[in-house]
């Protein structure tokens, strides 16, 4: 954009190439003073308020100026804080995996730990076990034996009283009967047996 001093400027330029040359000079022109006067006044009258608002734009522009590097530190500041956050969070969470990690490491030591007592508690048992059958079994045994004795014994008894019946039977029998007669009876009794040649 073209200031008023600039526009002032382009004027004269444009005036002072259309004014004519002094007869017989190439570098002396004629120019109408009311008009040069008037030009000059208004570059005068001109430059004051130009250069105030020049003064103006140089002092905005030290303002924006100022006030960006105000944005702009405030920013660096942000950042700053911004980057010491991230690297406490960053810290934080480090710390949060190891303990995570320690936690890990724990239950598995405690998981561990209970397995082992888990699996000798139960081999415990079963060696309680083995041992109760065992017991019982041998207790039986012992029963069983016991029992085979006494049968035994009992048979024993048995085939002794039937021996004595026998003895006692065999005594009567003779007493009844004279032993020739018993004799010749019991050759009668075996000629009447059948023969299994």
């Amino acid at each position: 954009m073209t200031s008023k001093i600039e526009q002032i400027i382009d004027d004269l330029e444009l005036y002072i190439e259309n004014c004519k040359f002094k007869p017989f000079s190439t570098d002396m022109i004629i120019v109408n003073k009311t008009e040069i006067d008037e030009m000059i006044r208004d570059l005068r009258m001109t430059t004051p308020e130009e250069i105030k608002r020049y003064q103006k734009m140089i002092s905005n522009k030290e303002a924006i100026l100022n006030d960006a590097k105000e944005k702009a530190q405030q920013l660096l500041n942000n950042a700053a804080v911004q980057t010491n956050e991230l690297i406490s969070e960053h810290q934080i969470m480090q710390q949060a995996y190891a303990q995570a990690n320690e936690i890990v490491e724990l239950a598995t030591q405690q998981a561990q730990d209970i397995l082992d007592r888990a699996t000798m508690e139960a081999n415990g048992m079963k060696s309680s076990v083995m041992q109760y059958a065992d017991r019982m079994i041998a207790n039986l045994e012992g029963i069983v034996s016991q029992s085979i004795e006494l049968a035994t014994n009992d048979y024993n008894k048995l085939v002794g009283d039937l021996q004595e019946i026998d003895k006692v039977v065999t005594a009567n029998r003779a007493d009844l009967v004279p032993p020739e007669v018993m004799e010749e009876g019991e050759e009668t009794a075996e000629a009447g047996t059948p023969s299994n040649a």
